[in-house]
């Protein structure tokens, strides 16, 4: 995964939300995020805090159906779910890679690791414990700046 910066641990919804809102108010444009974790890890949750830190007041979803959902914010956040692309061809086809990294932009990619190619990308791994908390694990130079 790369150099870890943090791991922040979550106990509630509320929390992670929180913890995205930091994130997208200190997203710089042009950022991409990989997400990694399991189905209910919380990566939703996550991108309606950052899309929240962004000023999206619009009500973000899980694009598993649309494969790529917009929202116009401080930057425009592209929200990608890669779990139902048969992979990097896919991606390339829906026009995914012209998107990693447009100027004025904050893409965030669900299931990122079926896009082996993406390379670069601040990279958040939610791992569910035990007890229902979430380890949430950081990884991306400015991801470093983001307060637990």
């Amino acid at each position: 995964m790369g150099k870890i910066l943090k791991t922040v641990l979550s106990r509630s919804g509320e929390e992670t939300f929180a913890l995205g809102r930091r994130i997208g108010e200190k997203a710089p444009a042009g950022s991409v995020i990989a997400f990694r974790g399991d189905l209910g890890a919380g990566k939703t949750a996550l991108s309606k805090g950052i899309a929240a830190g962004l000023g999206i007041e619009e009500e973000v979803t899980s694009p598993t159906y649309t494969i790529i959902s917009e929202y116009r914010g401080r930057l425009v956040l592209y929200h990608i779910d890669a779990y139902r692309l048969g992979g990097e061809a896919d991606f390339a086809e829906i026009g995914g890679y012209e998107l990693l990294g447009s100027p004025g932009s904050l893409c965030l990619i669900e299931w990122s690791e079926r896009l082996p190619s993406i390379t670069g990308a601040a990279i958040i791994d939610i791992q569910v414990e035990e007890d229902g908390s979430r380890r949430i694990t950081l990884a991306g130079s400015w991801l470093e700046d983001i307060a637990p």
